[in-house]
């Protein structure tokens, strides 16, 4: 399995944060004309990972439906941090730290739409790390 640890840098507001660009630039690196498994994991309490389309509403529309389900306010029992840091812990619990992607001749094997995305809801943590893995069939 090959890996790497990239960083990035999501700013003090929440964020739908698109890597497609840079799991490409991966695979680039380490797939050449195989096929196998990309694995994206982000290593964060308050971050996760989402396949969705972005660039037409989805992503904004994305962190409007977690603030809906997710409210910063004061109802969380983890309450240090910004108002509502609480929900920040709770949302990898519906946007999961990881996805899996298969890999075919060396390319993403996404859908026309589809882009990796890094979902951050947490403004007091401005830098995430995201582990990109290959794994070669």
């Amino acid at each position: 399995m090959r890996s790497e640890v990239r960083s990035y840098r999501t700013g003090g507001t929440e964020r739908v944060l698109d890597l497609t660009a840079d799991a490409e630039a991966f695979l680039a690196d380490v797939a050449s004309a195989d096929d196998g498994l990309l694995q994206v994991f982000v290593p964060h309490a308050t971050a996760g990972i989402a396949v969705i389309e972005t660039g037409a509403g989805s992503d904004d529309d994305l962190l409007t439906a977690l603030g809906d389900l997710l409210p910063a306010d004061d109802r969380w029992r983890h309450r240090h941090g910004s108002p509502g840091h609480g929900r920040s812990h709770v949302m990898p619990a519906i946007v999961p730290p990881h996805a899996t992607v298969p890999v075919l001749d060396g390319s993403l094997a996404l859908g026309t739409w589809q882009s990796i995305c890094l979902v951050d809801l947490n403004v007091d943590n401005d830098v995430r790390e995201v582990r990109f893995s290959f794994l070669a069939g």
